[in-house]
């Protein structure tokens, strides 16, 4: 039978686990974030090199073929890569702050906002708050934003 010292001494290990992966995952999402940025940022430049929209589709299947199993590559998410460089590169303040919150709360941010500095605020809230995917979308539905505005 477990004692309350021995309990307790138990719920500190896990909780310490539970930690060390909470701060993994932040660390992985940096990196993650980082390479959606590098991808957005290439892909960008070649539009201007006026390359065409077909190097995207070819992108995919060829970083599909040779990361089988790793998602993330497809033709759609990729032309979100661009356009996440594309919004945030030539705002500052937001360019570090853009790798602090998920792909997905980006994904939702600009699928749903179409104006910049909403975009702004909806990241900045995020980060601040520690919004999860889905209180994100509901803050974007009931629009916090407008709402924060006439205040």
């Amino acid at each position: 039978m477990i004692n309350t010292f021995q309990k307790n001494f138990i719920a500190e290990i896990k909780e310490k686990v539970r930690q060390a992966q909470y701060e993994a995952l932040k660390v992985v999402n940096v990196h993650l974030i980082n390479l959606y940025w590098e991808i957005g940022k290439s892909i960008s430049e070649k539009q201007a090199e006026n390359w065409g929209r077909a190097i995207v589709p070819t992108l995919s299947k060829e970083l599909q073929k040779e990361f089988p199993g790793v998602g993330g590559f497809s033709v759609g998410n990729l032309w979100l890569m661009a356009q996440f460089y594309n919004e945030y590169h030539n705002i500052e303040n937001l360019v570090p702050l853009v790798r602090e919150i998920s792909w997905s709360k980006h994904i939702s941010i600009l699928k749903k906002c179409k104006d910049k500095t909403e975009r702004q605020f909806y990241i900045q809230a995020t980060k601040k708050y520690g919004w999860t995917k889905n209180v994100l979308i509901h803050q974007i539905e009931n629009k916090t934003y407008e709402k924060y505005l006439l205040n």
